[in-house]
């Protein structure tokens, strides 16, 4: 198993950026894909980014925004987000599956433990 810990987020106003890291511990962190998930207020939790093996996969409305990263020799993955918006506020939490299809396909947004986050808001 993996347990992860999200930081980086911030309040930050619109076209700014942030980096958000979800540090992991465990001998086979590399093993498992990671997805970034956010949950705004009234709104259902949705998924951000995904970052494997094999690959990448982001939400739409982040697409050309966001960029997701990872550095296995850190146990780290990363969320870079620019040019943020409003619509970005959110808490974002980050989750580990050793299947990245379980990411791409929405299975993990059925979990209900989730760690503490972290929060972004952006202002306009």
């Amino acid at each position: 198993q993996v347990r992860l810990v999200e930081s980086g987020g911030a309040l930050v106003q619109a076209g700014g950026s942030l980096r958000l890291s979800c540090a992991g511990s465990g001998s086979t962190f590399s093993d498992f894909a990671i997805g970034w998930y956010r949950l705004a207020p009234g709104k259902q939790r949705e998924l951000v980014a995904a970052i494997g093996p094999p690959g990448s996969t982001y939400a739409d409305s982040v697409r050309d925004r966001f960029t997701i990263s990872r550095d296995n020799t850190k146990k780290t993955v990363y969320l870079q987000m620019d040019d943020l918006k409003p619509e970005d506020t959110a808490v974002y939490y980050c989750k580990a599956d050793r299947d990245f299809l379980n990411h791409y396909m929405g299975y993990r947004l059925a979990d209900t433990d989730w760690g503490q986050g972290t929060q972004v808001t952006v202002s306009t």
